[in-house]
Parts: C-alpha cells; sequence; structure tokens
C-alpha cells in the first residue's frame, strides 16, 4: 500500500538541505524499489500553506505541491529545520499546528528534523515524550517546552510514532530510520551507502560544545557560573559556592537548576569535561596530564564522566578529533 509523505515548506528561514535530503531519500527509495522489480511505495508533496514559492537564503526557490487545505489524509509528516526567533518562527507557521494534530489523530506519524522539534514541540504531542534536537538550541528548547522530556544527546527519538534528531546532519540518520521502518532493513543500508552516511549513529553527545547558560536574571547564579568556569582546575565544592554568595546550599541548587537547567554538581563536571576535551583536541598532553589540569586526580572518575558527557572515552576522543600539527616547510 502506497505510503503519502508530506514534506513541509514553511515560511520564513529553513533548511532547504533539509527539505531537499528528505525529498531525495524518499524518490532514492522508490527508485531502488522499482530496480528490485518492485513497485515504488512513496507519494511525496511538499505541503505549505499556500501554493506561493518559499525563497530561502535570498538564492533557493521551493516550488510546493500542496497546501494543508488540499492534503486530508497523509501517512508521514516531516518537519525541517525553521531558523531565526522561534517564538516569531512558530507564529508565522502557527496553522501548521492544528493540521499536523489532526492529522496525527488520523493515524498520521511526525518526525522533526534537527530544530524543526520546535515547531513539533509546538504541536503539544510531545508532551511527556523523548525528543532530541541540536545540541545548541537545548537550553531555550527546555525553556519553552519543560513539559517535554528533551534528551539532547540522542541522534533519534521514536515515540509512538512521533519522531525527533538531534543537531545538522542527524537529519539522516532519521530518514535512514523511516525508510527501514517502511521499507526494510536492505533498503537503508543501499541508501546509506548511496550517500556514503554513516547508519546506526546513536548519540551527538560527542558533538557539544559546553557554554555555560548565562540568558537569565539571577546575578548570584552567574557569579557562581564564572567562578566555576574561571578555577577549573580547583576541586570546588557546593557548600563553598553557596557560602560564596551567601545562600543555603538548598537555595543555591534551587536557583541554579532554575536559571541554567543544570544542577551545580552537573555544570561543574560540564565545564571540567569541556576543557578536557579541547586539551585532548589540540595539546600533547597525555589523558593523565589533562585529567589534572581540569582538577580531577582520580583516573576512573574522571574516565566514568567523560564517557558520559561525550558518549566516547579519553582515548576515543583524541582519536576521533585530535588537531594535527601542520607541516612545517623548509
Amino acid at each position: 500500500m502506497k505510503k503519502h509523505i508530506s514534506i513541509l515548506v514553511p515560511d520564513g528561514a529553513a533548511v532547504i538541505g533539509c527539505i531537499e535530503g528528505a525529498l531525495k531519500t524518499f524518490r532514492l527509495a522508490n527508485m531502488f524499489l522499482e530496480g528490485r522489480g518492485q513497485e515504488s511505495l512513496f507519494t511525496i508533496q511538499l505541503v505549505a500553506l499556500s501554493k506561493a514559492p518559499r525563497n530561502y537564503d535570498g538564492c533557493f526557490s521551493v516550488q510546493p505541491d500542496a497546501t494543508i487545505h488540499s492534503v486530508k489524509r497523509t501517512d508521514l509528516i516531516i518537519i525541517p529545520p525553521v531558523n531565526g526567533q522561534f517564538d516569531e518562527v512558530i507564529a508565522l507557521n502557527a496553522d501548521f499546528l492544528p493540521w499536523i494534530r489532526e492529522r496525527h489523530a488520523e493515524g498520521a506519524e511526525a518526525a522533526s528534523l534537527c530544530v524543526g522539534a520546535f515547531l513539533l514541540a509546538a504541536t503539544g504531542l510531545m508532551t511527556g515524550k523523548q525528543c532530541s534536537t541540536h545540541w545548541s538550541a537545548d537550553h531555550l528548547f527546555r525553556a519553552m517546552y519543560p513539559s517535554v522530556d528533551l534528551v539532547s544527546d540522542k541522534v533519534i527519538t521514536d515515540e509512538e510514532g512521533l519522531y525527533s534528531s538531534g543537531g545538522a546532519n542527524s537529519f539522516w540518520n532519521l530518514l535512514l530510520y523511516l525508510v527501514e521502518k517502511y521499507v526494510d532493513r536492505a533498503m537503508a543500508v543501499h541508501i546509506a551507502k548511496y550517500y556514503e552516511i554513516e547508519i546506526d549513529r546513536e548519540s551527538q553527545a560527542s558533538y557539544f560544545m559546553f557554554k555555560g547558560q548565562k540568558g537569565h536574571d539571577d546575578a548570584q547564579v552567574r557569579k557562581v557560573q564564572e567562578f566555576i568556569e574561571s578555577n577549573v582546575q580547583q576541586r570546588i565544592t557546593v557548600g563553598e559556592l553557596a557560602e560564596m554568595v551567601a545562600l543555603s546550599r538548598r537555595n543555591l541548587e534551587r536557583r541554579f537548576k532554575k536559571a541554567t537547567s543544570n544542577t551545580v554538581v552537573e555544570y561543574i563536571q560540564r565545564v571540567k569535561i569541556e576543557t578536557a576535551k579541547l586539551g585532548l583536541e589540540s595539546s600533547a598532553e597525555n589523558v593523565n596530564e589533562v585529567m589534572y589540569r581540569t582538577g580531577y586526580t582520580d583516573t576512573k572518575a574522571f574516565r566514568t564522566t567523560f564517557k558520559k558527557i561525550t558518549g566516547l572515552s579519553p582515548l576515543q576522543y583524541r582519536a576521533k578529533y585530535r588537531r594535527e600539527r601542520p607541516v612545517e616547510h623548509m
């Protein structure tokens, strides 16, 4: 039975590569199915709020095939990444939201690519469900959608026919996942080889660059953050930090979590591990030297925390991201 795929063409700014990538992936699956001597499976449409062409990045134009008013039934809705101020983007595309909810109530599935998760979450369908998005949007997503279980280390989430992918090129992994579900594993592998995509990637944790969430108004929490970031080599306790800003430990913990979405201990760990990552990428120091420079003295604790945050051991991380020194010319 044919599967109808609706790839949304949002108003405002969107990532055209994800729209094109989704379109080509399902078209390629059709072509490979026909090459097997089977019938094509997917009917694919670019769906917008109106039939007018959408222009992206000042140089790319996308012509929708249909509008939400003409598509009364679909099997899968693909939501590409949208760019800009997310509250403005969501308002601009608000008419998509009831349409997505109605199609989902009738049995359609929905998949967000990267920060397309903001639009999917705006439907209310992700409440209480796991969702992923680009790691750089982690804090903002949590603030906007506290009732969604954000698991931003994951490349793919699958919650009862509602899917999401992590950042940037992770969308390819979700598309392959959907092809495997709708066709079979062999087809997903075939397309992965055709595009030279690393299939079955589960974590995007090693790509995180922790910046420290300071977009809040709590001056005492910001003072604690700045102290942690300026004293990476020290062993710091929550009690010492609370005393420094004249707060009880419990009050500091509560305010810190509200402002940054991290506990104080989590924040200390993430700052230290971010420093360790930079050392492993760019210095000639061995792992123990990097560890000592970030205030750890327990090798097991350091390696456990490092792997928990990045998904890789320190040696695996260095092998993957070490920047080699350029060749010196005579």
